[in-house]
């Protein structure tokens, strides 16, 4: 159930993704993809939860989330940077980061280590594993998606402030996007050649 929900939320943010991309400047497509794409967030954390409740936890299915949520958070900052809204740095220092650490993950995987249990020192666990700055992340990201789409609906009341607020959201999450790969960087040497 909980791998359904990591594949469905997919599904649910490609319907968003073509709501805004096929139905420029219409209120009911965008209005549409908002909803679409707070339930595709909503979803992250349900799948966690499902995994736990159910005894459903797995490598694969941690591979699945994180994939979940590689595919979801790219797709919108390059559909952002295509529409115009956001720079296309955006999307570059995201896909970069996603690369380096997941192929630093995927080499600490082969040592038996999880996606996040590769980190030994106490300040990298927080800052890549702990709830507190999973969930300040995911955050950040739907508040600046949202914002930003939000901005974009023709009958958005204080549209250009609703942007603003947005733009500054994308920034505060891709700074944290790559403060939260840093320690996987810094621990990588240490994994990658423990005998």
């Amino acid at each position: 159930m909980a791998n359904f929900i990591s594949i469905f939320r997919i599904v649910i943010m490609f319907v968003a993704v073509f709501l805004i991309y096929m139905c420029q400047g219409s209120t009911n497509a965008y209005l549409w993809a908002l909803i679409f794409t707070i339930l595709a967030f909503s979803l992250d954390g349900l799948d966690g939860y499902v995994a736990r409740k159910f005894h459903e936890e797995s490598k694969f299915g941690a591979l699945l989330d994180i994939m979940g949520d590689r595919i979801v958070e790219n797709t919108y900052w390059i559909l952002f940077a295509v529409m115009g809204w956001l720079n296309i740095i955006f999307p570059l220092i995201a896909i970069t980061r996603g690369f380096i650490t997941d192929t630093i993950r995927s080499a600490a995987m082969e040592k038996g280590y999880t996606p996040f249990g590769m980190q030994r020192n106490a300040i990298c666990k927080f800052i890549t594993g702990s709830k507190f700055m999973r969930i300040t992340y995911a955050v950040a990201k739907v508040v600046a998606f949202v914002l930003i789409i939000a901005a974009q609906v023709p009958t958005c009341p204080f549209a250009e402030i609703v942007g603003e607020i947005g733009y500054w959201s994308a920034v505060f999450a891709i700074v944290f996007c790559v403060i939260r790969g840093l320690p996987v960087i810094i621990e990588a040497k240490r994994v990658i050649e423990e005998e």
